[in-house]
C-alpha cells in the first residue's frame, strides 16, 4: 500500500455525558489493545552476536567459499567475513527479500577469509553476552531530539510501507504488560523517553495499573528478530504518576509519567526526545508519528512487525474542532483545551496499538532536532480526509512535568534545549 494507515489509540469509555449517545457510535472505531504485541520476541542478551556462519550462499564456485553472516560480520568493501568490532558501518539491508540467498534479511552473503577460518566471534551462538556496544564517537550528538534519518549501524532499502530506519526514533518505547501465566509480555501502548529513567505516555495506558504490572522496552525495531547488533533494553517500573485531572470517560488531561527502577544504558539507538516550552504552539507539515499499531482498521488490521512512521501536518485548533463537528460527534462538540490535532489526510493516521506514542515536530530553528508535540490519544474513523486525529498537547503539560522532576530530584536537561 502507498501509505501507512494507522488508526487511533485506546479508549475504554464514551463521551456520552457531553454529546449524547451519538458519540458512543462515533468512537466504535477505537478499540482496546487485546493481543497487541504478543508477537514480540524475548531477548535476554545485552548484545546480538554472530550467527554461526553455517548457511552456504552464492552460486556455482562461490557457494563453497561464501556463508550467510549477520551484516556486521561482513566488511563493507572487501565483502569478507570479519569480527563485529571491525565492521565499518556500510551495511545496506533490503527488508523485502533478504540478501543473496540468505534466509534472514539481516544476514548477508559474505566470502570466507583468505585462510578459510571464520573468526570465533562469528561462530558463537545467538544471545551470547560479551562486551557492551562501543562508546559513541566524539561527534555523536548526545542531546535530545536527534532523529537518525539514515538509521543506526545500517540503512534499509525496500521500505515501501513507511518502515522506520533502525534507530531512527531513538526515544520510541513500548509499554509491556507482564503476563505471569504465559510469561510473554503483552504490549499495551507506546511511549517516549524524556530522561534515561522517565517515560512520557498517555494516562489511559497506565491508569489503574500497578507498577509491578509493567515493564518498558527501549531500542526495539523489528519485533521478530534479535539479529541487530544492538538489541533492545528492558526496565521494570518503580512508580506511575497519572495527571490528577485525567478523566477516563473523555480522556481530558491524558498524560502520565512512568518512573523506571533504573536508567536505560547509553546506546547508539536509544535517546531522549526534547519537550517544548509551556504554551508552545506547533505549526508544521513535517511532524512524525511512530508505532507498531495496526496497518488497517478493524479485525483485518495487523499489528506491525517493524516500527512504522507516518508524516503528518498539525491542524489549527479551530479547524480541527470544525472538522470533528462534521463527524458523528455532532455540531455541539467542543475540543478540550488539553488536546491538539494532526493529520486529516486520506490514508494517513495513527491506529489501534499506538496509544501513548509520540507525535514529534521539527524545531523551526534547527530542523534536525525534534520536539514532542503530542501523545496519541483518540480519533474518529480511519484516516479519512478532513478528519484529524486528536493528540495530547504536550506543551500544555511542560510545567506539570518539570514540577514532578523537581520533586523527584531528576535532572531535566535530557529533554531541555
Amino acid at each position: 500500500m502507498s501509505f501507512l494507515i494507522f488508526f487511533l489509540a485506546v479508549l475504554s469509555c464514551s463521551f456520552a455525558q457531553q454529546t449524547g449517545g451519538r458519540v458512543q457510535q462515533a468512537i466504535d472505531s477505537i478499540f482496546t489493545t487485546g493481543g497487541f504485541f504478543d508477537q514480540f520476541e524475548e531477548v535476554t542478551s545485552a548484545r546480538s552476536e554472530g550467527f554461526g556462519a553455517e548457511q552456504k550462499c552464492g552460486e556455482g564456485a562461490d557457494a563453497g567459499v561464501h556463508r550467510c553472516v549477520r551484516y556486521f560480520n561482513c566488511h563493507g568493501e572487501t565483502k569478507t567475513i570479519i569480527p563485529s568490532e571491525d565492521y565499518d558501518g556500510t551495511g545496506l539491508i533490503d527488508i523485502r527479500f533478504g540478501n543473496n540467498n540468505c534466509d534472514d534479511y539481516l544476514d548477508v552473503c559474505c566470502q570466507l577469509p583468505p585462510d578459510g577460518v571464520i573468526p570465533p566471534e562469528v561462530t558463537r551462538p545467538p544471545n551470547t553476552v560479551t562486551s557492551p556496544p562501543p562508546t559513541p564517537p566524539p561527534n555523536q550528538p548526545s542531546f535530545c531530539g536527534i532523529r537518525n534519518t539514515n538509521g543506526v549501524d545500517f540503512k534499509i532499502t525496500g521500505n515501501n510501507d513507511n518502515e522506520a530506519e533502525y534507530g531512527e526514533f531513538p526515544w520510541m518505547l513500548a509499554l509491556l504488560k507482564k503476563n505471569p501465566v504465559s510469561g510473554s509480555p503483552l504490549a499495551i501502548c507506546g511511549g517516549s523517553l524524556i530522561t534515561s529513567k522517565v517515560v512520557l505516555t498517555g494516562a489511559h495506558c497506565v491508569d489503574n495499573l500497578k507498577n509491578t504490572d509493567l515493564k518498558v522496552r527501549a531500542g526495539e525495531w523489528d519485533t521478530q528478530t534479535e539479529r541487530e547488533r544492538y538489541v533492545y533494553q528492558e526496565r521494570d517500573v518503580d512508580h506511575i504518576i497519572v495527571h490528577e485531572g485525567f478523566k477516563s470517560n473523555n480522556l481530558y488531561n491524558d498524560v502520565a509519567l512512568v518512573i523506571l527502577n533504573k536508567p536505560f544504558d547509553k546506546a547508539l539507538h536509544i535517546g531522549t526526545i526534547c519537550l517544548p516550552r509551556q504554551g508552545t504552539v506547533f505549526n508544521s507539515r513535517n511532524c512524525f508519528a511512530s508505532g507498531w499499531g495496526k496497518d488497517i482498521f478493524g479485525q483485518k488490521g495487523r499489528y506491525q512487525v517493524i516500527l512504522k512512521k507516518i508524516e503528518l501536518p498539525t491542524v489549527p485548533r479551530a479547524q480541527c474542532e470544525s472538522s470533528l463537528r462534521q463527524t458523528r460527534l455532532g455540531a455541539k462538540f467542543a475540543l478540550h483545551q488539553s488536546f491538539i490535532c494532526a493529520g486529516g489526510e486520506t490514508g494517513k493516521d495513527t491506529c489501534t496499538g499506538d496509544g501513548g506514542s509520540p507525535l514529534v515536530c521539527p524545531d523551526p530553528s534547527n530542523p534536525k532536532r525534534y520536539y514532542q508535540a503530542g501523545i496519541v490519544a483518540w480519533g474518529i474513523g480511519c484516516g479519512q480526509a478532513n478528519v484529524p486525529g486528536v493528540y495530547v498537547d504536550v506543551a500544555r503539560f511542560r510545567s506539570w512535568i518539570d514540577g514532578h522532576m523537581a520533586r523527584l530530584n531528576i535532572n531535566t536537561s535530557p529533554y531541555s534545549v
